[in-house]
């Protein structure tokens, strides 16, 4: 299961356990682990302490920083692309659906997640929700 806890509400340990992929924002990881998240490590730490309570994946979203990604094949920051923002309103589900074309394309969480942000630095730099989603053609 990939789950994307928005909003953020409290999960049961039987819930994450059967997560394969979590992709908190960094709200959302603070409200899961009760830490408070203000760097890369304390990112990583937040991502360490969801896979001790059973999600295989861990994905959490820092907005333009880009997205930190621990799996069991890699672990570390793959940076945002930056653009002149319009609207973030519908950022994070861009980002999440993009994710899931990538995974489902065959994509590793790697890559997926490089194509995740290109589609979410899109959307952002449109007005609206749904009419800020990118086509699959537009990312490249």
């Amino acid at each position: 299961m990939i789950l994307n806890p928005a909003p953020a509400c409290e999960l049961s340990d039987n819930v994450l356990k059967h997560t394969w992929l979590i992709t908190p924002n960094e709200t959302e990881a603070e409200a899961l682990t009760g830490m408070t998240i203000t760097d890369i490590p304390s990112v990583e730490r937040a991502a360490v302490l969801l896979q001790e309570r059973g999600v295989k994946n861990v994905i959490i979203t820092l907005g333009e920083t880009g997205a930190f990604v621990r799996s069991e094949s890699y672990s570390g920051l793959i940076p945002g692309i930056k653009v002149d923002p319009i609207d973030t309103t519908a950022a994070g589900d861009v980002f999440n659906g993009a994710l899931a074309v990538g995974i489902s394309e065959g994509k590793g969480l790697h890559d997926a997640v490089v194509f995740a942000n290109k589609a979410a630095s899109i959307s952002v730099t449109r007005m609206g929700a749904q009419a800020s989603a990118p086509f699959r053609n537009e990312i490249k």
